[in-house]
């Protein structure tokens, strides 16, 4: 793991191609309730950060400061926020911190422009990404949506 750099990076053509290729391998995982593909308009616009053993990309995360627009319990309209769109790492790469090393690495980056760093997740193990945002990062927890198919 020594050879894994955490980075900020432009978002060029390569970098762009390369997130949608990942993004694309998460698709297949079908992890997520609902997540598809990327296309280039869902990264325009995005801070990127990434994770790279080597020349190969092996994770990443995006996103953009915003302004709250309504005061909420936990802050007032107005709040600079980062919120985090995606962050992906591949499966072989994954329980080896480059996900705290990645989120960390982009709380560092904006800190002094934003209040807060917020994200959703949809994931299909509510237990396993809990833990790594609320144990591992020092998240806190907001709110749910939670859902149960009823059978006729």
């Amino acid at each position: 793991m020594e050879n894994i750099v955490i980075s900020e990076a432009a978002l060029s053509d390569e970098v762009v191609a390369a997130l949608i290729e990942l993004s694309g391998l998460w698709e297949a995982e079908n992890s997520c309730h609902g997540y598809r593909k990327n296309e280039r308009s869902d990264i325009d616009g995005n801070r990127v950060f990434l994770a790279c053993d080597g020349e190969k990309i092996i994770g990443y995360l995006f996103g953009h400061k915003e302004e709250t627009k309504e005061t909420t319990s936990i802050m007032p309209a107005g709040t600079p926020c980062f919120e985090i769109e995606e962050i992906y790492v591949r499966p072989e790469y994954r329980s080896k911190g480059i996900g705290r090393k990645l989120f960390s690495y982009a709380e560092s980056a904006v800190c002094s422009e934003v209040e807060y760093v917020m994200l959703s997740t949809a994931t299909k193990n509510c237990r396993a990404i809990l833990h790594f945002y609320i144990e591992e990062l020092g998240m806190d927890f907001w709110s749910a949506r939670l859902f149960k198919r009823i059978q006729n």
